[in-house]
């Protein structure tokens, strides 16, 4: 018998997060637009469950333009009411202004390190908390658990899934050797 991590054999009819367990959470992602857009989707997350974030996030992709930082970082108060009057995502003007505010800040991480990916790496090993005080500093609405949950899900960070997992040797073998660690 399989053993997946306790989370899925808790819901194992929530198909949703059974995917989202068995394709990506804890695989590291390559492109800026993808962190972005994980970012994105924990920052929504917060005061709300997973489930709600994973059945809105092909909705999400469709009205922040594919998470493209740099057209994200370009909206403006039209955009922004756009959003916020878009019943498929979570209207939070908070959360909105925060999507639009860390892709400008994205966009400058870019400039400097030559991309938000290289700006994580060369951070990498961190603690939890080293993360979060480095993220406050860089970043708007990325509190502790949202900076955790996101480097977690992009393999930043180790706990994403249990080592009797079968889904946790194949993010293992995914992650360059210098993330294993």
């Amino acid at each position: 018998m399989t053993t997946y991590c306790d989370y899925c054999n808790t819901h194992p009819e929530d198909t949703f997060n059974g995917n989202y367990h068995d394709t990506q959470y804890g695989y590291p992602l390559k492109s800026d637009d993808e962190l972005f857009e994980r970012l994105i989707l924990e920052i929504n997350q917060s005061g709300l469950s997973w489930i709600t974030i994973l059945k809105k996030a092909d909705n999400f992709r469709k009205a922040y333009h594919g998470f493209k930082i740099a057209k994200v970082a370009k909206y403006g108060t039209k955009d922004r009411l756009r959003l916020l009057k878009d019943a498929g995502i979570i209207r939070n003007r908070l959360k909105v202004d925060a999507a639009v505010e860390n892709a400008r800040r994205i966009l400058v991480l870019q400039k400097e390190y030559g991309s938000f990916k290289k700006w994580l790496d060369m951070h990498h090993p961190l603690s939890r908390e080293e993360w979060t005080r480095l993220f406050k500093k860089t970043f708007v609405f990325t509190g502790g658990e949202i900076v955790n949950e996101f480097l977690m899900s992009t393999g930043y960070l180790p706990g994403a899934h249990q080592k009797d997992c079968p889904i946790f040797k194949k993010v293992a073998a995914k992650k360059p050797a210098w993330m294993r660690a």
